[in-house]
Parts: C-alpha cells; structure tokens; sequence
C-alpha cells in the first residue's frame, strides 16, 4: 500500500511538472499582413487578409504555428479608383497569384529556435500557388501580440512576371523577385 502512495505522488507531482502544448487561435479580424512590391520606377504597397492562423505554446514558449491567407483580399493601398482595380486585377490574375485557381496560401511552422527573450527563429513551409518552400524569418512574441518581417522571393513559387532573373531587356518594366511582408497578429 505504501509503494502504490509513492506511485500515486511521483505521478501527482510528475502531471503538474511536465506541460502540455498550448494552441492559441490568432484573431484574423485583429491581425495585419501588408505588403510591398518593388520595381525599377517604384513600389506599391497593400494588405492581404489573414483567414486563419494559430500558435502554439509549451508554458511561455513557442513551439509551433499554422496561418492560412485569403489571397482573393489581396489589395493594393496606394492607388485608388482605376488604377487600383486595374493592379489588383493584375497581382490576382495568373501572371502573378492566380488567385481564382488558388484562392489561399499557408505557412506551416517547421522548426524553431530561440533566438532571445520572447524572439524566435522560424523555418516554416510557405505555399502561394502550390508551391512549397521554405523560409526562415524572426518573429517576436510579446503577450497577446506577435509580430514579423520578412521578404519571399516570388520567383519560387512560380511568379515570373516582369523579373530580370527570367527575362532580358525589361528596362525600367524590371520587378523585384522578392517582395517584403509586416505581419502583426493579435492572439
């Protein structure tokens, strides 16, 4: 009776030390993705909207995340009337996002690694248009927000359109292969 006391405590004890994995849903009406595109002549810039997204925590650490993204709200913030509609059309056609055929994105948390107080290393398998490939980008967790930035090279997934790595003699018509993310998300 004694050793089965012993057992019952060291199990007791062994439940309230060992913790368990903590997803936490990321509020996508509170959360951010904004966007800026470079070329030769300049830069637009826009938001696209976050449809889902959860991270996950051990006690105060991070240890994983999903995010899927509604590519079909992409939209641009500089312009306005014609020529915004004309370049959402454009970043929503087949020459960029093909937003019809692939209406979403994900970015899944593959590996992650502390790289200080409340700031992380992750390497996560990102898909735009079918295409999965990796990036590795810092995110910093403070409370009930999390926050990144990092650049994608389009090229990867399969986004050609007007890149100088793929076609000559583009002139001023020359667009960055990467393209810049701010992320903020609210949990």
């Amino acid at each position: 009776m004694k050793n089965l006391k012993s057992i019952a405590l060291a199990l007791v004890v062994f439940a309230t030390v060992s913790v368990t994995a903590q997803t936490k849903k990321v509020d996508a009406s509170k959360s951010t993705i904004n966007w800026v595109g470079k070329k030769v002549t300049g830069q637009h810039e826009g938001v696209v909207n976050l449809k889902s997204g959860a991270l996950v925590f051990k006690g105060k650490k991070l240890t994983g995340g999903t995010f899927s993204v509604d590519m079909t709200s992409l939209t641009s913030t500089d312009l306005q009337g014609e020529w915004q509609g004309k370049l959402d059309g454009h970043l929503k056609s087949e020459d960029f996002f093909g937003t019809e055929k692939f209406p979403t994105s994900t970015l899944v948390f593959k590996k992650i690694a502390t790289k200080s107080k409340d700031v992380y290393t992750v390497t996560a398998d990102l898909t735009i248009k079918g295409k999965t490939n990796p990036v590795t980008f810092d995110i910093a967790v403070n409370g009930d927000t999390a926050s990144t930035k990092f650049n994608i090279d389009r090229t990867k997934y399969d986004i050609k359109y007007g890149s100088g790595s793929f076609f000559d003699n583009l002139g001023d018509k020359a667009i960055a292969d990467e393209f810049e993310l701010a992320v903020a998300l609210k949990i």
